[in-house]
């Protein structure tokens, strides 16, 4: 079991999933820094100084001047402004993949066709054998 359990692990397919994984990792942190410290503090400029990260409901009635007074306190809250940000790296993220995968998919190599191994007969439109000289559903020459 552990002889298998090793060639599983050492399998390609296995490597490049991890280094996929890692790679996938490390870019997902690469987006959500781009959202968070270049994309979001244009936008929230433009929207009148609003920091989104910095946007929260909080739910036990009173009100804080900020997240991290909002989180000493241990208060709970909708943080609906790092919901914002996520929503945003998650866009740019799955369009990122979106473009990668269809350029992966342009790069591939077509397959070839498989050549066709049957025709149709004329009379019944049966699918025969290439090779055959007459057809066995209406016994036709072909």
């Amino acid at each position: 079991m552990l002889e298998e359990f090793k060639k599983f692990l050492i399998k390609g397919n296995m490597i490049d999933m991890a280094v996929g994984f890692v790679f996938g990792a490390a870019f997902a942190t690469l987006v959500k820094s781009l959202v968070s410290n270049i994309i979001m503090p244009p936008v929230g400029m433009l929207m009148g100084k609003v920091d989104f990260s910095q946007l929260f409901i909080a739910l036990d009635g009173n009100s804080y001047e900020s997240m991290a007074a909002l989180d000493k306190a241990g208060a709970p809250a909708i943080k609906y402004g790092l919901f914002v940000n996520d929503t945003i790296s998650f866009v740019i993220l799955g369009f990122v993949m979106f473009m990668l995968i269809k350029a992966y998919n342009n790069l591939k190599e077509d397959e070839p066709e498989a050549a066709p191994t049957t025709k149709t007969c004329g009379e019944c439109a049966m699918d025969i054998p290439l090779a055959a000289k007459k057809c066995p559903h209406c016994s036709s020459a072909v």
